[in-house]
């Protein structure tokens, strides 16, 4: 990518505590109480972290990814990892890698998505997470925790990775849903840099819908006075996506791609946003890389990702303003 290549950036460090085996195909219906037949499955190593390292990697940046697998699917996962030339610290997970399951219908284009609950920690488990995590931190760099927490991992997860960080300089980036994102937003001066949701999410923690742009812009800004996070991100899904900063606040749209499959596309934004800061670009830059890489992601099928060339054709086209 001409914009991007040969710049220098800061490490970045993403964490994947969940990880999945990807596995998507397609059917000609998908009915009930008969035998569907699909199509030979893709498959793919998944998770939050581990699909922002890929999309990072995708666009001509580095990262190291810090992953918990386990059992005969978390040994096809690393060998998936290894084979997408991703640098990778095996974290040894107390039970068998999850798989997870997409299900294209290709009478009404509609994408079903079947996510198992990934192997049960204990304390034990959640202790050696934060020692790896902690040694593993780059200094002076970016920590990206991304996806769903493994049953047993407690919702101050984040918090407490963050403090763990505090030492390193790192700066640390959390993208992650239902107790674990309610944990997040309710503290107050934890060290968290930033904080990514859904419109859903958001209202949920709102308490009331935010219908404009200007609702979005001014709940993301409270939380991030109320000390959540120093930056917050709200994704209006067709409409784009919402940042408040202590410098202020913007918008950039999303891009108007023929959609083969959503999968991976909140992800995308994040490697995207996280990548651009890394390169120590301004906000506005970051935040249309991430709209540019989550746009690319949708427009390739089943559990694929950003192609280099439609991110930084749809990067070139960024429309960021200011709120």
């Amino acid at each position: 990518m001409t914009r991007m290549a040969g710049t220098g950036q800061a490490p970045i460090l993403t964490v994947t505590l969940n990880p999945a085996l990807d596995i998507a195909t397609a059917v000609d219906s998908v009915v009930p109480e008969i035998k569907l037949r699909c199509d030979a499955p893709q498959v793919d190593p998944g998770g939050g972290g581990i699909n922002v390292s890929r999309a990072i990697d995708r666009m001509g940046g580095r990262s190291t990814a810090l992953v918990a697998v386990g059992g005969g699917a978390g040994a096809r996962l690393a060998t998936l990892l290894a084979q997408a030339g991703l640098t990778v610290l095996r974290l040894d997970a107390p039970g068998e890698t999850r798989h997870s399951l997409s299900v294209t219908d290709r009478g009404t284009g509609q994408q079903f998505r079947f996510v198992l609950p990934g192997p049960e920690w204990g304390t034990l488990d959640v202790r050696a997470a934060l020692d790896a995590l902690a040694a593993a931190a780059p200094r002076d760099g970016l920590v990206v925790l991304s996806g769903s927490n493994p049953p047993g991992v407690p919702p101050e997860f984040a918090a407490m990775a963050a403090a763990r960080l505090t030492p390193t300089g790192s700066r640390l980036i959390v993208d992650t849903s239902g107790k674990a994102l309610a944990s997040v937003a309710a503290a107050q001066g934890a060290p968290v840099e930033l904080l990514r949701m859904d419109d859903a999410e958001a209202a949920t923690l709102c308490g009331a819908p935010l219908p404009t742009r200007a609702d979005t812009a001014d709940f993301a800004a409270r939380l991030a006075a109320s000390g959540a996070a120093r930056t917050v991100i709200i994704a209006r899904g067709p409409d784009g996506n919402i940042i408040a900063t202590p410098d202020g606040r913007w918008h950039v749209a999303a891009h108007d791609v023929p959609v083969a499959s959503k999968v991976g596309a909140g992800d995308s934004f994040v490697a995207g946003y996280a990548l651009g800061i890394a390169r120590g670009w301004p906000v506005a830059d970051a935040m249309g890389l991430g709209a540019a890489a989550a746009s690319a992601t949708v427009m390739t099928p089943a559990t694929d990702l950003c192609r280099p060339a439609d991110v930084e054709r749809l990067f070139a086209e960024r429309e960021v303003t200011p709120i």
